[in-house]
């Protein structure tokens, strides 16, 4: 059998993690589960790579989970990993989901945990869960509203209907649209301009921007102080500046 997943660490310091099961539209399973975890605690540990863009083979990102393994085995995944742990906290690097086609119900859901979306004008985003009985517990419904208006992702949410590119586009969801089959290209692009930032900097500006929105209000300007005041004093910043005055391209060192 192929593998579920495919890694890919490039020499510019991008990771592409492939969904490889597009028989099935890329659907999760363990097997998934497994790989696109392991890929993200492998791309956490190494300096080298500084950037994750997740993308599915074939014709489409992922299309939720495998409903035909839920039917004949009466559990989503059977070793206990959940897609909801995936989703919750994927990675301390920024992550950029490259989307071809649907990105629907979990699909939808972990293109949701990326920072942000590069898709081809074919691509289509939902939570249809309620069609199946079931209800976007990994992130979609907490999400989704944060990202595009409330009231057009209660229509997602409710009714199951999909939302196209050039709309996703419009609100926000999507940063950057392709022609077909060049979501991945753009991904790369995206991904290589910040990967040749200084690491330490992009990470915590990663991180102050996931965990702001939890602060409150009369804390933000002391927890983002208190989260960034190391990267002033940090080799990398008396690198970048040294840098910019001798005209060349920094070297940094992550410290």
């Amino acid at each position: 059998m192929a593998d579920a997943v495919l890694v890919d660490a490039r020499s510019e310091g991008v990771t592409v993690i492939t969904l490889n099961r597009p028989e099935v539209h890329n659907a999760i399973n363990d097997a998934v589960l497994d790989g696109v975890t392991g890929a993200l605690d492998e791309l956490n540990r190494r300096d080298d790579q500084r950037v994750g863009i997740i993308t599915g083979a074939g014709r489409s990102f992922c299309s939720g989970m495998d409903l035909k393994g839920f039917t004949t085995e009466g559990q989503p995944f059977s070793r206990g990993r959940t897609l909801e742990a995936l989703t919750r906290a994927p990675s301390q690097k920024p992550l950029i989901a490259a989307v071809e086609g649907y990105a629907l119900a979990g699909g939808c859901e972990i293109m949701l945990a990326c920072d942000m979306v590069v898709a081809a004008r074919n691509a289509e985003f939902g939570i249809p869960e309620v069609k199946r009985g079931l209800v976007a517990s990994a992130g979609g419904l907490l999400r989704l509203p944060q990202r595009i208006p409330r009231s057009v992702a209660a229509e997602l949410a409710l009714t199951g209907a999909t939302l196209d590119a050039q709309r996703a586009h419009m609100y926000g969801l999507v940063n950057r649209l392709t022609e077909e089959g060049e979501a991945l290209a753009g991904a790369l692009l995206l991904g290589q301009a910040i990967a040749a930032n200084g690491p330490l900097a992009v990470r915590t500006s990663k991180r102050i921007l996931s965990e702001a929105s939890t602060w409150p209000a009369d804390e933000s300007w002391q927890r983002m102080l208190a989260v960034s005041e190391g990267v002033l004093s940090s080799e990398d910043a008396k690198e970048g500046a040294l840098a910019f005055v001798r005209k060349r391209a920094p070297r940094w060192s992550d410290r």
